[in-house]
Order: C-alpha cells, then structure tokens, then sequence
C-alpha cells in the first residue's frame, strides 16, 4: 500500500525535529546522532509498511550518510575548544576506515531482523552504561598507539557501523574507559564519526541499488535521499550547541533521562523480533 501524503507530511516532520536532537546531543553527550537517528527512521518507515527485512538497512545507511557530514561538523567546534586529540585520530583512523569497511559490509549481508536485533542489544547495553557507568571508571592510563590500537578501534568501527552510528556512542565509552577525559573523549570520537560513516554509507548505498521494497525516497541503494535531505541541516546547525553546552554544564541528568528513553526505544524494537 502506497503511504499517504499526510503520513509522509508526518514522517519528514518528525525528521527535522530528530536532525535537532540528534546534533544536541552529539554535540552534548558524546552520543552519535545515529542513535536517534536511526530509531525514528525505524519506527517511521514502520508505520509506512516498508518491509521489515528493508527498513533497517535503510534507517542504518541514511543516519551514517547524516553522520559522514555532522561528526565534522561537531568536531571542528570540539576543536576549536581544544578537545580533539589529533595525535590520537592519526594513529587510530587507518584501523577505523578497515574496521567500517568490515562493518559495511557485515550489514549488506544480515537480514533485517537480525540487524534490528544487533541496534537494540548494543543500544540497550549503552543506555545501562549511561544510566550507571562512571567517569572514573579506568582500564588503561591511555589508548594504545602500537600495534593493540588495530583490533580496538577496528572493533569501534566495525560496531558503530552496524548500528548507524558516528564515533561518540562507541567511542567515548572506550576512551574514557582508557584513560581520555571526558571533554576530550566526546571531541576526539566526534572527528572519528567520518572515518565511520563515510565508508559505511558509500558502502550501503552500492549495496541497496536493485533492492526492492526500499521506501520513497531511496534514489541511491539504501540510502534515503529525502530523509538524508531533512535531517542534515538541522543536525549541522544543532551540533555547536552541544558541543557550547558540553563544556558549560554537567550532562549527568540528561545521561540518565536520555539512557531511559534509549532503553525504552531499544526495547521496543527488540520486542518487533518477537
């Protein structure tokens, strides 16, 4: 059944206003504006009827291709504060790229269900560690430069890619987890979104050319020309926000109230497996 005009009027809607959260809390939280990103897409390409066995890997390729823009975006305001570690992105980068390119093309090869289970299982366990992981939580003094940087940061990528995810909803738990302080982990993840994204959504777009069953507005592959068209630009001029009013407040509240919403969309989609 073809949608109609007002649930599409609602779908781009509720697009532009996720594209405004989601470069918030980018900016913010250190989170990937795929986090959001890709829930609402999920959930509005539902209410569509788009095939379940489609609409993943369609909300997935369309947030990375949000993603590939905003994570520069953000980091440049992140460096501009001082908080990107350069060094760090040079040494890591290289493994990230690979990491994406194994995630990309893991994603072309699931079905939709078992991708939708991967976001809810991997974004239900980041709400948890929102919800109750701490700063001071240390497993390293600092990230490995050497030869151990190859299986963690390819580990980064391979895992945001699959969820649609820039480098902050990974990335800044492992930094932190290894020693980076917080300001500087949510900066330095921020300028490993690209790295991701562009690879993943490239990948994703070729590999969705010829599926059928893709929603209106998927002109390349699985990515969504028109959904990609609304979210970016409210994403773009939202991330400084965050990124100001990360280094102006403590975002321990929102953490926990944004943990609970990720819960409870990660839950819901975990529940569509049934």
């Amino acid at each position: 059944m073809e949608p109609t005009a007002s649930q599409l009027a609602l779908l781009g809607a509720t697009l532009i206003a996720a594209g405004v959260v989601a470069g918030v809390l980018a900016g913010l939280l250190g989170v990937g504006g795929g986090i959001v990103v890709v829930p609402v897409l999920y959930h509005g390409f539902s209410q569509l009827g788009v095939d379940p066995d489609v609409r993943t890997h369609v909300a997935v390729a369309t947030s990375l291709a949000t993603v590939a823009v905003t994570a520069l975006r953000s980091a440049r305001s992140h460096h501009a504060r001082g908080a990107v570690d350069t060094a760090l992105l040079s040494a890591w980068g290289p493994a990230i790229v690979l990491g994406s390119l194994l995630g990309t093309a893991v994603v072309a090869a699931l079905g939709g269900r078992a991708l939708t289970g991967v976001f809810g299982t991997v974004a239900l366990l980041v709400a948890l560690h929102m919800a109750f992981g701490r700063e001071s939580w240390r497993i390293a003094d600092a990230p490995p430069i050497g030869r151990a940087r190859w299986p963690l940061a390819g580990a980064v990528g391979f895992v945001s890619v699959m969820m649609g995810l820039g480098g902050g909803t990974v990335g800044v738990p492992t930094l932190t987890l290894l020693g980076v302080p917080m300001h500087r982990a949510v900066g330095t993840a921020a300028g490993l979104g690209s790295a991701i994204a562009i690879p993943g959504a490239l990948g994703l777009a070729i590999a969705g050319i010829g599926v059928a069953g893709r929603p209106p507005g998927c002109w390349i592959g699985y990515l969504n020309v028109i959904g990609f068209a609304l979210i970016t630009p409210t994403t773009w001029l939202a991330a400084p926000l965050g990124a100001r009013f990360a280094h102006a407040v403590s975002p321990r509240t929102l953490r926990r109230g944004f943990a609970f919403f990720l819960a409870i969309v990660s839950l819901r989609m975990l529940l569509d497996l049934r």
